[in-house]
């Protein structure tokens, strides 16, 4: 049976970093904290993802809060995708109780109730940084992934793209790209037929139906002007820590397809905005996901591929990207293990599918010989977890069960009035929360067509004038001067024939 020594030492060795490091937990053995049995986390590996899974209350939105505050104090910008409404808390100071007291004595660490510079965004009208990107950001491939049209249909929206780019036709918002696809439809199909080759009708109706299907979940209110820069989500506060932005997506969960359209847009932003790292001391920002199975689960074949490969190249721009979710198997697989940090709260087995679920979990781990990881994964208690990370050299770490540090901040949500401070301190909020309506696509050609409508119109007129003026009655038209030449002809005609003599006759009368 392992000695308590030899978990020490297995765990020391494993867990010893040169670079910056934080202190997370420490690691337990047969249920009991093992002192000095420290559990760090490297800053330098944490651009290589990460995951955070666990049942619903075993304390897995408490550990990325508390490995965002790491963060911050390292100075290191994080984003949260806040699905339960339940980290804005992170902005005011936590309180100590008894537990917390009993576990930073366990842990032997010092608690200090701390609030985080945080900023609130949002993707709705919500309180907070209103989030926006226009159509033409999104460009013609990744539009055409995010609604997930075929070859031919993808080809008809690059299609249209260039047209609007050949013609200045800016494409800010949904109602811009819609008006260009009914003009593509009707008026202007001739022309772009001439231009760029055969347009099929079904492909405009099916290209707009889909469009229409994404409006209907709210995307109206994110695709616009002015558009957020991403630059501001790597902000460090005034007192040197990074900034923590909260994206407040509550009413994400009966808009997924919403949802998973901002993810990809801000991982492609982010990734063609920022240059080369390599391997950098600590990240430059760190994006947490929480209740990520909403990413994934209305994610079309080509949208799971396009994130997969995102997920690939953006830690070499020093960006990590931890997902939170119930089930590790919400995960892809072939994104599954991209992910090198794992933290594994516990998990429940009501059913055989949730027996089957664990053994598929324990078997993502490294093998211990202090552990019988599918036992343990159903015995962790609130705030346990099975941790295992890639060193600098890209080797796991031992696989340790560990009793995790507790949250500084707030571990409840801000009340209306706490919202509305952090709001009104805002500098983002005074850049982004105004409405633009440039011209665009939709006034540019809403007035080309009245422009047309007005044109036929008077062309119209023109000619029913010529027509009316050509059928118009004349002088020799007249009623009246018809029978006065008629009168006049006869009179004449009658003289005529009596000058010559074979005029008509009166008939005596018989009496």
């Amino acid at each position: 049976m392992p000695t308590q020594d030899a978990f020490l030492a297995a765990v020391q060795q494993g867990y010893t970093f040169k670079g910056e490091h934080v202190k997370i937990g420490c690691g337990l053995l047969d249920g009991e904290v093992v002192t000095g049995a420290d559990v760090f986390l490297p800053l330098r590996t944490l651009n290589r993802h990460g995951l955070i899974a666990g049942a619903t209350g075993t304390g897995k939105t408490k550990t990325l809060q508390v490995i965002s505050e790491f963060l911050s104090d390292a100075s290191v910008p994080v984003v949260l995708m806040d699905i339960k409404g339940d980290l804005s808390g992170i902005a005011a100071a936590g309180t100590a109780n008894d537990k917390i007291n009993e576990r930073i004595k366990l842990l032997n660490i010092s608690y200090t109730p701390t609030a985080f510079p945080a900023e609130l965004l949002t993707l709705s009208n919500e309180k907070g940084v209103r989030l926006r990107a226009t159509v033409t950001e999104f460009g013609p491939i990744l539009l055409s992934k995010i609604l997930g049209l075929n070859d031919t249909q993808g080809g008809l929206v690059a299609m249209i793209f260039k047209y609007c780019d050949d013609n200045k036709l800016p494409l800010l918002d949904l109602k811009d790209f819609i008006k260009v696809l009914q003009y593509v439809g009707n008026e202007g199909k001739e022309e772009l037929t001439k231009l760029y080759g055969n347009i099929s009708t079904t492909s405009t109706g099916t290209i707009l139906r889909k469009v229409i299907e994404l409006q209907q979940q709210g995307a109206e209110v994110f695709f616009g002007e002015p558009s957020f820069e991403v630059e501001d989500l790597m902000r460090i506060s005034d007192d040197g820590r990074g900034m923590i932005n909260i994206l407040r997506v509550t009413d994400m969960q009966n808009r997924p397809k919403l949802f998973s359209t901002f993810m990809l847009q801000l991982l492609d932003e982010l990734y063609s905005s920022s240059p080369e790292e390599g391997d950098l001391d600590k990240p430059k920002l760190v994006l947490f996901i929480d209740e990520a199975h909403l990413v994934f689960e209305e994610a079309s074949d080509a949208l799971l591929k396009q994130i997969e490969t995102m997920i690939k190249l953006i830690r070499s721009k020093g960006i990590g990207i931890f997902f939170c979710t119930q089930n590790p198997q919400d995960v892809p697989a072939s994104i599954l293990s991209q992910l090198g940090l794992k933290i594994q709260h516990a998990l429940r087995a009501f059913t055989a599918a949730d027996r089957k679920t664990i053994k598929q979990a324990a078997e993502n781990f490294p093998e211990s010989e202090f552990y019988k990881t599918e036992d343990l994964l159903t015995q962790m208690g609130i705030g346990e977890a099975l941790v295992t990370l890639l060193n600098e050299k890209g080797i796991p770490t031992p696989l340790v069960h560990t009793l995790l540090a507790s949250p500084r901040s707030r571990m409840d949500v801000l009340t209306d009035a706490e919202i509305d401070t952090v709001v009104a301190q805002s500098k983002l909020v005074k850049k982004y929360n105004r409405e633009i309506d440039t011209e665009s696509a939709y006034e540019i050609l809403t007035a080309k067509l009245e422009e047309a409508a007005q044109k036929t119109a008077a062309e119209q007129e023109i000619k029913q004038q010529q027509k009316a003026k050509a059928n118009e009655p004349g002088f020799f038209d007249n009623p009246v001067v018809k029978q006065v030449e008629r009168t006049a002809a006869s009179i004449i005609t009658r003289s005529l024939l009596g000058a010559l003599g074979i005029g008509g006759r009166s008939k005596k009368s018989l009496w």
